[in-house]
């Protein structure tokens, strides 16, 4: 609803607003975009000859000739297809549109990678939004639904700026920071799709802090809580739905076990790697000359403790950046299809919930001598990690 509620803004703005192409193959009232259809209208080249079954209704349905939306139905091949005709408006007919392709985030890159692909090929320029993002955040439509890998497969395609944000203001600055980069006419590499997995989760919304880091959020990652407490150190470092996770896990450290830990929000584990990798190549072929740490590296060097990664996706995703972690990492994951139950016991099944972070950074900090190596015995037990059923993961917004 956060990015839904920007879009309405951006289509608001007079000059700017009309070059947006909201793109939305299925379940607009499910994403809360029916708001759009009595102003913003859904284009059909021949009107509405029709009564909808919905007039009655404040949002109802309306088609227009001169319409913004295309509502392509359940037709993802045809709503790229759309996207690509759009993005690449600028080349084809000298005129800027900026794209807004909405879909169920497994039903993009799982089901047309190709087509984004050949998007990239023919250099197209837009925002994908994957929404109901994540493996655990649509439970109870069937595992169809469960996507835990799409960040993966986005980052294979070299086209694609890919982020997993938590916040409103972090969706705001990669809009923000996209539209610069594709429309703004001063980037050297403009031709490229950014793609933002969003989530319908219950989560509350904090303010844009004043000392927001907003080179962080761009580039990948920034520290949003940093706790002063004495005693052992953790970081924990999430993405997205995860956020909730780290501030529960957090929460308990420090009231359970007498442990301090910080949070990180990873916007982007695909342009951190990606940066990690450039600068590793700069070196390899620089020998003897000085290189700057990659930037994740220069972010978390002297940070104290372990370091954490979890997502709502596979081990594979916060994996992308463990060779430049400065310390200890261990990751959390959702792999296999899915679990089909309530959220909360999806992250209980997948050990990726609050109390797990917890039991994953006492085994680290046991590892390294700082703690008694039963302490992670006793949160298991605890927490009854071994169950699934007492995963109420409160503070993360799932159903107990």
């Amino acid at each position: 609803m956060g990015f839904v509620r920007l879009l309405k803004d951006l289509l608001r703005s007079p000059e700017f607003g009309p070059r947006i192409v909201p793109i939305i193959p299925d379940e607009a009232r499910t994403f809360g975009m029916d708001a759009f259809f009595p102003t913003a209208k859904i284009y059909n080249p021949n009107g509405q000859h029709y009564i909808s079954v919905d007039r009655e209704l404040l949002l109802s349905y309306k088609e227009s000739q001169a319409g913004q939306i295309l509502h392509t139905g359940i037709n993802e091949a045809g709503s790229v297809a759309a996207f690509t005709a759009a993005g690449t408006s600028y080349a084809t007919h000298g005129q800027a549109m900026i794209p807004i392709y909405v879909f169920y985030s497994m039903f993009g890159f799982q089901r047309t990678a190709d087509a984004i692909w050949a998007a990239g090929d023919q250099m197209a320029r837009g925002f994908m939004i994957g929404a109901t993002a994540g493996r655990t955040t649509l439970t109870g439509e069937g595992l169809q639904h469960a996507d835990g890998h799409s960040p993966i497969i986005a980052s294979t395609n070299t086209a694609v700026i890919s982020y997993d944000p938590a916040y409103s203001y972090e969706i705001a600055h990669i809009m923000r920071s996209g539209i610069e980069r594709m429309y703004g006419g001063n980037h050297p590499d403009p031709n490229v799709m950014y793609y933002l997995t969003v989530y319908n989760e219950p989560m509350i919304q904090p303010a844009e802090p004043a000392d927001v880091d907003v080179d962080g959020i761009v580039n990948g990652i920034h520290r949003i809580s940093k706790n002063d407490a004495p005693g052992n150190k953790a970081q924990i470092l999430a993405s997205g739905v995860a956020v909730p996770w780290a501030y529960e896990a957090q929460q308990l450290l420090q009231q359970d076990w007498g442990i301090s830990a910080d949070i990180w929000s990873v916007t982007s584990w695909t342009e951190l790697r990606r940066e990690a990798l450039a600068k590793d190549e700069q070196k390899f072929l620089n020998p003897g000359q000085h290189v700057d740490a990659a930037y994740v590296t220069s972010k978390l060097s002297g940070s104290e403790g372990p370091f954490i990664g979890v997502s709502d996706y596979m081990h594979a995703v916060p994996d992308l950046i463990r060779n430049w972690i400065p310390g200890d990492y261990a990751t959390l994951g959702a792999d296999g299809f899915g679990f089909s139950d309530t959220r909360a016991a999806a992250r209980r099944f997948f050990k990726i919930d609050g109390p797990s972070i917890v039991v994953r950074v006492l085994e680290q900090l046991a590892a390294q001598g700082k703690v008694d190596g039963s302490l992670a015995q006793q949160a298991i037990d605890k927490y009854r990690l071994h169950d699934v059923n007492a995963g109420t993961s409160g503070s993360a917004g799932g159903e107990s």
